[in-house]
């Protein structure tokens, strides 16, 4: 038996998270049971960095499993990816220490948000932008996003994944940069609440539309009180893209 490390990719646009459910299409499920598959286990747990929301996708999910496995971990990935639907893949595999979890050695963990702003669609990044319209004030929610780089309580913003878990978070970067009319959020942090990301991009974009001042955001941040969120944005701009040990 040994463990195994794999950096996993999925369009989340039809599942109902990461996390597996009683009822629903999970990534985790998807995963476990090709996992049954390839070998004579009848159950093979599988551990996660991050637990997205239902929508939400990844190009750099990192799990971790015990397999009894001896044809290599090249092998391994493709076996997977042989059994696996054509919306959740995995890029590569690696044999780890028993003691490795993909969750608790994590130092850092990145996600993206995708904005198509104009005012007519594009269908083709529809699963994977949000369009919005008016126009977004690029440089204002720039300005606002400084206000969230560093150690701060980011209850405003999110709840804990555990019920009375701390909500303070240390953001490492918060940056937007536009190429034409898809604008492209990153976030880096220590780790991040439930809808954390989402409700701080749709707050930014209060900003960017001009219903909030650029330092409005800084004070909601402040009052650590969940009300005084902008609405979350739509799960399906959001990508968990890379998770740093």
């Amino acid at each position: 038996m040994g463990r195994y490390r794999a950096l996993l990719a999925y369009d989340g646009t039809d599942f109902c998270g990461y996390q597996r459910q009683a009822a629903g299409r999970s990534v985790q499920g998807e995963v476990e049971a090709a996992l049954g598959r390839i070998s004579n286990q009848l159950d093979v747990p599988v551990l996660a960095a991050g637990r997205t929301d239902s929508g939400v996708h990844a190009t750099g999910q990192v799990i971790a499993f015990d397999l009894d496995w001896v044809h290599g971990a090249e092998r391994l990935c493709a076996a997977l990816n042989a059994h696996l639907a054509l919306d959740v893949a995995v890029q590569k595999v690696e044999a780890v220490d028993a003691g490795f979890h993909p969750r608790f050695a994590a130092k850092s963990r990145r996600y993206e948000y995708r904005i198509y702003n104009a005012a007519v669609r594009v269908p083709r990044t529809a699963r994977s932008q949000w369009h919005a319209w008016p126009e977004l004030d690029l440089g204002m929610m720039q300005a606002a996003s400084m206000a969230l780089v560093g150690r701060h309580d980011f209850a405003t913003f999110g709840t804990a994944p555990e019920g009375g878990g701390s909500t303070v978070r240390n953001v490492m970067r918060a940056d937007w940069r536009a190429d034409g009319a898809e604008l492209l959020f990153e976030i880096a942090a220590d780790g991040f609440l439930y809808r954390m990301v989402r409700s701080i991009v749709g707050s930014l974009c209060q900003v960017g539309w001009g219903a909030w001042p650029v330092g409005e955001l800084a004070k909601r941040l402040a009052a650590c009180d969940r009300k005084l969120s902008g609405s979350a944005a739509p799960a399906h701009g959001l990508s968990l893209v890379e998770v740093e040990y």
